[in-house]
């Protein structure tokens, strides 16, 4: 019986899918996460909010349009492969959104918003 073996070669890989909020005043965006999802095709993001169920939307886009000219995020795309974030301060201390609480890694699902479209959503967890 012949073999097709592959050398494995990805144990420093950032295999982590989940979105990561960090005490840093960021959302980060890990490898696994970035590849899956072709985040390095986008330049911004627009974020939302819903104080309700404690969620966060993150909308990809590249948009240049001035309507979003104040209200977007540019993605910092990692040049060694260590995936993307959004430094998102403003978003934080306007929703005052707790990263002491809140810091941490979270799984997402997609939602489609009218007018927008696809949003990763991730819903708030204290001590996450």
């Amino acid at each position: 019986m012949p073999y097709n073996f592959k050398k494995f070669e990805g144990r420093n890989a950032r295999l982590e899918s989940r979105i990561t909020i960090t005490k840093s005043n960021s959302i980060g965006f890990p490898t696994k996460f970035y590849v899956d999802n072709k985040i390095k095709d986008y330049k911004y993001v627009i974020l939302f909010w819903d104080e309700q169920n404690q969620a966060i939307g993150v909308h990809f886009t590249n948009d240049e349009e001035n309507r979003h000219e104040k209200d977007r995020f540019s993605v910092i795309h990692s040049n060694k492969n260590y995936g993307g974030s959004v430094v998102t301060r403003s978003f934080f201390k306007a929703n005052n959104i707790d990263l002491e609480k809140y810091h941490g890694k979270y799984d997402w699902k997609i939602v489609d918003l009218e007018d927008y479209g696809h949003l990763y959503v991730i819903e708030l967890k204290e001590g996450k």
